[in-house]
């Protein structure tokens, strides 16, 4: 399996009132933290983002840009067509939000992605976490074909239709997403209890 992975990071943080992408944590933007955690489980790494792509010309990776902007799914899309010409499998992908994402995530979702029908496996840990996920090259026209349909355009919705697998993962704090000033805090305190 050839595993490519794309970091989500195309939202539009309206809670958060800046580019979530671009704002620091610990002193490392929320991007260079994501793609800090993704880029050594993967072949390559891309980041899905939309509105004035120079912002992250600096990071050198490719950036991935919404045919449609319909929410995740499209930057997921986006990730399909750009990952299955270039020899991927599949593409992981981890929202730019979720700082502490798991050292293992790739790894358990490719196995968890083994007892699903379409190969497709979302995390889960008290909750599930359809934006950190793995998703087939063969799904990008069924996606298509949802983001057309009109149908709102719920990633779990997508997932479930398509009897995604779950990766357990045991800590919640793992998936922790950053929404609004206040989480922005939180886990500042929560990596200043750590050291």
């Amino acid at each position: 399996m050839r595993i490519f992975g794309v970091i989500l990071a195309g939202g539009e943080s309206r809670r958060m009132g800046s580019d979530k992408a671009l704002i620091r944590l610990a002193g490392q933007t929320l991007l260079s933290r994501s793609i800090a955690r993704l880029e050594p489980q993967v072949e390559r790494l891309a980041v899905s983002a939309n509105g004035d792509l120079s912002r992250f010309a600096a990071y050198g990776l490719p950036i991935l840009s919404d045919e449609t902007p319909r929410g995740p799914l499209s930057g997921v899309l986006a990730a399909l067509r750009w990952a299955a010409p270039l020899g991927a499998t599949a593409v992981v992908t981890l929202a730019v939000d979720t700082p502490f994402a798991p050292g293992d995530l790739v790894p358990q979702l490719c196995l968890a992605a083994e007892n699903a029908p379409e190969g497709l496996a979302i995390a889960s840990s008290a909750k599930d976490h359809p934006a950190c996920a793995i998703w087939p090259v063969a799904l990008a026209d069924p996606l298509a074909a949802f983001l057309a349909s009109g149908t709102k355009p719920r990633v779990l919705a997508f997932a479930e239709a398509h009897q995604a697998a779950r990766a357990q993962f045991p800590d919640e704090a793992a998936f922790y997403n950053l929404n609004t000033r206040d989480d922005l805090a939180a886990a500042q305190a929560l990596i200043e209890t750590a050291r």
